[in-house]
């Protein structure tokens, strides 16, 4: 290089940069102004923004006069100017394609948005001008995605409809989520698997019923997001107890519930069988249906703003409401930060009024779920209706953390607050951090049920399907107990309820708390037992329990395999009650195709869940087999949830790499 040139970098290296110019800032001020002006004047609105021009081409028109036209003349001034207005441009560009691309954002409100932004391209030319050391104008948040409304047919955005103020009509139909991916932030509570025992040892096995559904929809959403679940979301007995049965029930209200009893072989191991507990709940005629006293417990905070929360949760209670009496009462109780009452207690015969209140709220905020709670129980004492259903439906995805956070706490509270005789229910929402463990607690202790809801689909099954069984309670405080004669049976093991175990102690003391069964309820219970003799046998025998047997063996002669009793409380009884049932050769059938369908699928569904959960038992058994049971069991079917069990067993078979 020569010299000269060398010369001529020197002298551009140390030349001073011109102080800024007032004119020359004044002329970007001007050329932001009249780009602005130009953008107003275009009234067509571009596909997938309802803003009045596309944000890229106001931008990229912005830009060229800025550089080209108006500060040729300040090369100075138009280096200050770049780094900062290129900074806009790019993120212009990445907003309009994330408008593009976003499946729910194709309709937004349009006035407010609009004028949030009105000025933002002369500020920010304007402060570029000042020098990158001032402050940048802050950008406003986009606004927030439309949900449509599939109860109402209408786009809600906010918590408000706006479709009838739409340039366009709202869509048929919504486009699907994006296939979602793995969130590691739920919160599920850990525990093993129910071990074999020894029908010698341990005789007796006792636990409270569960008629909660949650599990199952945890279930379904995982596989059909394209993951396996998390096997502590995976309660067998609750995707048991997630379909209907046909179990025989009882003739009349003065037995609340019949049992019935049923030993078959095993389908994944030929040298044990399997003895199943079937509970029906007495169905409660229309015409017989207590007053309703409901709360509506509503999160809001920031984790419910997303389309699987709020928008859902405010559609589910859409479907309640349609659901009750003209003479029933609804209340609403929102919390955030703080807890709030939305709406005092209102006759059903005011839906309007109800609805309204439903589509006011919006999320934001924390979680002050305890303060909701306290809010909840008062109104809903404030408005007892005796003799009826008084109950809480808290609805959220359980993220507390505004006040008391600790799952012993909160069961403590609702504890206390069972005593006044209002319940408590759970309804979850949404992915992400979802907080099942303290669900399950605060649904158990408040004799309530826990419920995952994932679509409106599962709502309506959930709030209008199966709302006698939700809300209408028929026998509190349930509980079984089956002692195993071990003159016939070596060994058991309870398939689930694993979180529903219960002292044997427990079984005849009234104040332990148990699960309560609702109008038409059914509750499964399977047991895999092993014959005495069985080459199946998996702990040795005692050298010192021949005493043991004998204490069995006139219960052998009469050919019981067990004895199952269950003890209740009646609505408004302190005392309990009890029903025995023993458990002979009358009650078995000899093969597995000999069972009925209920019967199949309900063993089936068993299958899978251990599955799901890398049970020992059927480790070996594959989602082949436990696909033809359910195929050939699957029955009339009338709402296709059977129909559905088939697909996220193949799912689960192609997730999981094995037939």
């Amino acid at each position: 290089m020569a010299k000269d040139e060398f010369d001529e970098l020197d002298i551009l290296r140390n030349a001073k940069t011109p102080a800024p110019d007032a004119a020359a800032r004044a002329r970007a001020l001007a050329a932001a102004m009249t780009a602005f002006d130009e953008a107003e004047k275009i009234s067509s609105v571009p596909q997938g923004s309802s803003r009045a021009s596309r944000l890229t081409d106001r931008t990229m028109r912005f830009w060229r006069e800025m550089m080209q036209k108006k500060l040729v003349a300040a090369p100075a001034l138009a280096g200050l100017v770049a780094l900062p207005v290129a900074g806009y441009v790019g993120w212009q560009v990445m907003e309009e394609l994330r408008l593009a691309s976003a499946p729910g954002d194709a309709f937004v409100e349009t006035k407010a948005p609009e004028r949030q932004r009105v000025e933002a391209p002369a500020q920010e030319a304007e402060t570029a001008a000042r020098g990158i050391g001032d402050a940048l104008v802050a950008q406003p948040a986009p606004p927030p995605p439309a949900v449509f409304n599939r109860a109402t047919r209408d786009m809600q955005v906010g918590g408000h409809a706006v479709s009838k103020h739409l340039a366009v009509p709202a869509p048929a139909a919504v486009s699907p989520e994006p296939f979602a991916t793995r969130e590691d932030r739920e919160r599920f509570e850990a525990f093993g698997t129910n071990p074999v025992r020894s029908a010698l040892e341990s005789p007796v096995s006792t636990f409270s019923i569960d008629v909660d559904t949650a599990s199952y929809a945890f279930v379904r959403r995982a596989l059909k997001e394209g993951f396996l679940p998390d096997r502590d979301s995976v309660r067998v007995e609750e995707m048991i107890n997630y379909f209907p049965y046909d179990w025989p029930g009882p003739q009349s209200a003065q037995m609340p519930f019949n049992a019935s009893v049923t030993v078959m072989p095993t389908p994944w191991n030929e040298h044990t069988r399997l003895m199943h507990v079937a509970i029906k709940g007495y169905d409660i005629a229309p015409a017989e249906k207590p007053a309703a006293n409901l709360v509506f417990l509503i999160d809001t905070s920031g984790s419910m703003n997303s389309a699987d929360k709020l928008p859902l949760l405010k559609n589910s209670f859409r479907l309640l409401v349609e659901k009750l009496g003209a003479e029933d009462t609804v209340s609403i109780v929102a919390y955030a930060g703080a807890a709030g009452t939305v709406l005092e207690p209102t006759k059903v015969s005011d839906k309007g009024k109800i609805l309204a209140a439903l589509d006011r709220l919006e999320a934001g905020g924390r979680t002050a779920g305890e303060a909701g709670i306290v809010e909840a129980y008062r109104l809903a004492e404030a408005s007892f209706v005796e003799g009826g259903v008084n109950r809480i439906m808290l609805a959220t995805d359980g993220d507390f953390n505004v006040g008391q956070t600790d799952d012993a706490a909160l069961k403590r509270l609702v504890e206390e607050k069972r005593a006044s005789g209002v319940y408590l229910s759970v309804l979850g929402f949404g992915r992400g951090n979802l907080n099942d463990a303290m669900m399950q607690t605060i649904a158990q202790n408040g004799n309530g049920v826990a419920a995952y809801i994932d679509t409106l689909a599962e709502a309506e099954k959930v709030l209008v399907e199966e709302a006698s069984s939700s809300l209408f309670t028929i026998a509190s405080d349930v509980k079984v107990q089956v002692e195993f004669n071990p003159a016939r049976v070596a060994e058991y093991r309870l398939i689930g309820y694993e979180t529903r175990g219960l002292a044997r102690e427990d079984f005849n003391n009234d104040k332990v708390d148990a699960g309560d069964i609702g109008s038409g309820h059914t509750v499964t219970a399977i047991y895999e037992i092993t014959p005495v003799g069985s080459p199946a046998r998996m702990i040795d025998d005692l050298r010192y329990g021949e005493a043991g047997r004998e204490q069995g063996q006139d219960a052998a002669d009469a050919g019981e395999y067990a004895f199952v009793k269950i003890r209740y409380k009646a609505p408004g009884e302190a005392a309990s009650r009890l029903i025995e049932t023993p458990v002979t050769d009358a009650d078995a059938v000899p093969s597995l195709a000999a069972a009925g369908d209920d019967l199949r699928f309900s063993v089936a569904v068993a299958a899978f869940g251990q599955k799901l959960r890398r049970a020992d038992a059927v480790a070996d058994y594959g989602y082949d087999r436990i696909m033809e049971i359910a195929a050939a069991a699957r029955g009339a079917d009338p709402f296709g949830y059977r129909a559905e069990f088939l697909s996220l067993v193949r799912l689960a078979s192609a997730l999981d790499g094995k037939r």
